[in-house]
């Protein structure tokens, strides 16, 4: 099996070098899909034959000259919420029509395939984006591929744990409440949940209307950029995407002159894993090494915004769910309609503060992006959890306590950029991640700052043993 490059932006210049193919790069994701998938649970549907086809297309076009840019030739993965031409979109739910979006590219999918990128098939999620696992539905189970007995978070589950296992150098998540961050965090890997606008989401099934962000997983925050570049612009049919197309920057260079706010109030609750903070402290000290000025800061309205976002998702997806929940009760995922049907616990009047203080927090926050440049915090408190301790056995889920330890769903409900990285490890060897946020539009400064951090360590390198996985298998 050839081996497989170690970032997206490795394999570009090898292809470019003529030391790789495509076809080489895509029969290497392939057969890493046949060793370990069968445990790992990152695919729904595999393209292999379309693949093979798009990498000899792909390898004609470099050898003729024709180069699409940094994606031409690369295995990706999309996540099963997202429509493509070649395979149904599931949302990994009974209830999805197959007809939704047959036949037919989401814009960001779409531009994937202009600028060449292979796409091997499409990956897990938690069902629309929302539920947990669930060993009654014909469904596979994403796991972990550092160690299969624990969640490799969601809801872009086989998006992280496909880049994390090599089974493709980048792919598609999207982020409501955290399902970019939270599967990179837990599988190793890096996610970037760009400005909310930055990306067109129609051709999404949708989970929060006003909060639905696609985004890039891959290894590198210049992998991200790379397949940022691709993805991003205005498209006519989202008309919450704005004019505001992004051009990969130049991410070489130290920090000097950056201003770094770390936050550390509300991210180290008493059950947190005793490595984190080490860890953190070692990472916000390397980004000091390489030239940042690091101050301490709080962010405005903590409680108000993580409360607002699990207000305005469940209104938001109990709009989109509410005839299918009551037809088709139990078809859901047990988790899944427990989580849609808190949306009925929030009256119109508690949607509608929810919005207000949302505003009011953006202009807080904007405030505070006066005097920093970036905001650095904790990802999660843990290292990827056990499925035992996800969900009770009734099927529900606590969801408090898994935001407890999960630093994610404020930045949602204020649409800023963030990109989340992995920084060390837990004893039991489970990858710990950090979130840098930049001001909205600015993920070159976000991504700038990942990519200093990740020249200077190597955790970001690091990946599973897949014969071990296999073996478990």
């Amino acid at each position: 099996m050839t081996e497989m490059p170690s970032t997206l932006t490795d394999a570009a210049a090898a292809l470019r070098a003529g030391t790789v193919t495509s076809a080489q790069l895509t029969e290497a994701a392939i057969g890493r899909a046949d060793l370990a998938d069968a445990e790992v649970g990152t695919y729904l549907a595999r393209f292999d034959d379309y693949a093979r086809a798009r990498a000899a297309q792909a390898d004609a076009e470099l050898a003729r000259g024709e180069d699409r840019g940094p994606l031409h030739g690369i295995p990706f993965g999309v996540k099963d919420i997202l429509a493509m031409a070649e395979g149904p979109t599931t949302a990994q739910s009974l209830i999805l029509d197959r007809a939704w979006g047959a036949g037919k590219d989401a814009p960001v999918v779409a531009r994937l395939k202009a600028a060449g990128a292979v796409i091997t098939g499409k990956t897990t999620t938690m069902e629309f984006a929302c539920g947990m696992p669930d060993e009654t539905k014909p469904f596979p189970i994403p796991r972990n591929p550092w160690d299969t007995a624990t969640w490799p978070g969601g809801s872009s589950s086989g998006t992280g744990s496909g880049v994390a296992a090599g089974m493709f150098l980048a792919g598609l998540g999207t982020d409501t409440a955290g399902s970019i961050r939270i599967p990179a965090a837990f599988c190793g890997v890096s996610g970037l949940m760009p400005t909310f606008g930055r990306v067109p989401k129609s051709g999404c099934v949708p989970l929060g209307y006003s909060l639905d962000h696609i985004g890039p997983l891959a290894r590198s925050a210049e992998d991200c950029a790379a397949v940022l570049a691709t993805i991003a612009g205005p498209h006519g049919s989202d008309p919450d995407c704005v004019d505001a197309p992004f051009a990969a920057p130049e991410l070489g260079g130290d920090l000097t002159g950056l201003r770094i706010g770390v936050v550390r109030e509300h991210h180290f609750p008493a059950d947190a894993d005793p490595a984190l903070a080490g860890v953190f402290d070692a990472a916000i000290a390397e980004l000091g090494a390489q030239g940042a000025e690091v101050v301490e800061v709080s962010l405005p309205y903590w409680t108000e915004m993580v409360t607002a976002d699990m207000v305005t998702m469940g209104c938001e997806a109990l709009a989109y769910h509410r005839t299918d929940l009551a037809g088709r009760w139990d078809d859901y995922f047990v988790a899944t309609r427990a989580m849609l049907a808190l949306g009925a616990t929030a009256s119109g009047a508690d949607y509608v503060q929810a919005q207000r203080v949302r505003r009011v927090a953006q202009d807080a926050l904007a405030r505070l992006y006066e005097t920093v440049d970036v905001v650095v915090s904790p990802t999660a408190a843990v290292g990827a959890p056990a499925f035992e301790t996800l969900v009770g056995a009734d099927g529900s889920v606590d969801i408090g306590g898994l935001f407890s330890v999960i630093f994610t769903p404020y930045w949602d409900s204020v649409g800023n950029p963030v990109l989340a990285l992995p920084m060390g490890f837990t004893a039991a060897g489970l990858p710990l991640s950090m979130q840098l946020a930049g001001r909205p539009f600015e993920e070159a400064t976000v991504l700038r700052t990942g990519a200093a951090f990740q020249r200077a360590t190597e955790w970001h390198l690091r990946a599973p043993d897949l014969a071990a996985t296999a073996v478990a298998a």
